[in-house]
C-alpha cells in the first residue's frame, strides 16, 4: 500500500487557496442549473476552455516537466495524471447532470458524500486515519445535507438526479485521492493541464457518441460556461490541487463540503429554490465537522513528526 506522502507545512499562501477554491465552487451547481444547454457539453467546455487558458504557460515554462512525465524517471507520475482525469471526467459525467436533474440543494448535498468515500479509500490505501477524522467526516456530512435541505424523495428524474450525484461524489474522491498522488513531485500547472486535457477529451468521446450538442447555445449560457471556467475550474479545482501538495485528499474533500451551504445560498437568490428550515443548524454542524476533521488531521500530523 502507498505510505503517506510526504508534505512541506501548510503556508497562507494554501490557506488563501483553499478559501478561494471554497467560494469558486460554489458556484458551479447554480451555473449549471442556470445554462440552457446539456450538462456533459458544459463539462467538456469548462474543461477545454481551461486547457486553452492554462497552456500558454505550462508548455512554455514547464516544458522539460512534461517531456519527463512522458519519456523520464516521472512517467509514473504521468500515469495518476492521466487516471486522475479520467476520474474528473467521470466526476463530472455523473454530477453535473444530476443538477438539471434535481435541486441544486439535493445535487450539493449528496455530492458532499466525498469525504465518505476519501475515507474508505484512504483505508483501503492502509492509512489510519484518526478517530477525530472519522467523527468530522460523519458531523460535516450530516451538516451538509441538513444545510441544504436534501430531498430524498423517490420520484422519477429527482431520484436519478440524487444516485448521479453520489456516484458524483464517488468519483470526486478518486479523482483527489490520485491527483494526490500525483502531486507529490508533479507542479499544479502540469498537473492541471494533463489532468483537464484528458477529461475534456473523454467528455468529447461520451458526447460524440451520445449525440450531445456542443453549439448553438444562447448567449447568457455561454456568459455561463465563461463563469464556470474562470470560477468553478481555474479559482476551484486548480486551487484544491495546489493545495493537495501540502493537505491530504481527506482534508482536501472535508473542506469541499463548505461548497454545500455556498451553493444553496446561490440557489436560493438567483435561482428562487429556498432552503429548508434546517439550514442553519445544519450549516453550524458543517463548520464544527470540517474544523474537526482539520483540527484531528493536524494533530495527527504533528504525532508523526515528531
Amino acid at each position: 500500500m502507498p505510505p503517506e506522502p510526504h508534505r512541506p507545512p501548510v503556508d497562507l499562501l494554501t490557506t488563501g487557496a483553499l478559501a478561494i477554491a471554497v467560494v469558486a465552487v460554489s458556484s458551479s451547481a447554480p451555473l449549471i442549473a442556470f445554462a440552457a444547454a446539456p450538462a456533459l457539453a458544459l463539462a467538456f467546455w469548462r474543461n477545454v476552455l481551461s486547457v486553452a487558458v492554462l497552456s500558454p504557460y505550462a508548455l512554455t515554462r514547464r516544458r522539460t516537466e512534461f517531456r519527463s512525465l512522458l519519456t523520464g524517471a516521472n512517467r509514473r507520475q504521468g500515469v495518476f495524471c492521466v487516471l486522475s482525469g479520467v476520474a474528473l471526467a467521470a466526476h463530472f459525467a455523473t454530477w453535473m447532470p444530476s443538477a438539471k436533474l434535481t435541486t441544486v440543494a439535493a445535487a450539493t448535498a449528496l455530492v458532499a458524500t466525498q469525504p465518505v468515500w476519501q475515507g474508505l479509500i484512504a483505508r483501503l490505501q492502509g492509512r489510519r486515519l484518526p478517530l477525530g477524522v472519522w467523527a468530522g467526516i460523519g458531523v460535516a456530512v450530516l451538516g451538509a445535507v441538513l444545510a441544504t435541505g436534501a430531498d430524498f424523495t423517490v420520484s422519477g428524474a429527482a431520484f436519478a438526479g440524487d444516485l448521479l450525484a453520489l456516484a458524483g461524489g464517488l468519483f470526486g474522491a478518486i479523482y483527489t485521492a490520485l491527483g494526490e498522488r500525483a502531486r507529490v513531485t508533479v507542479s499544479t500547472a502540469t498537473y492541471t493541464i494533463i489532468c483537464y486535457a484528458v477529461c475534456g477529451l473523454v467528455l468529447l468521446v461520451v458526447c460524440l457518441v451520445g449525440r450531445v450538442p456542443l453549439g448553438g447555445f444562447d448567449t447568457g449560457t455561454w456568459l455561463a460556461v465563461i463563469a464556470l471556467v474562470a470560477g468553478a475550474q481555474l479559482l476551484g479545482h486548480s486551487m484544491f490541487s495546489y493545495a493537495l501538495r501540502r493537505i491530504p485528499a481527506t482534508t482536501v474533500s472535508v473542506l469541499i463540503l463548505l461548497e454545500a451551504p455556498g451553493a444553496a445560498l446561490l440557489g436560493w437568490a438567483w435561482l428562487g429554490q429556498l432552503p429548508a428550515a434546517s439550514s442553519v443548524p445544519g450549516l453550524l454542524l458543517l463548520l464544527v465537522g470540517v474544523a474537526v476533521v482539520v483540527l484531528s488531521s493536524a494533530r495527527s500530523a504533528r504525532r508523526v513528526s515528531r
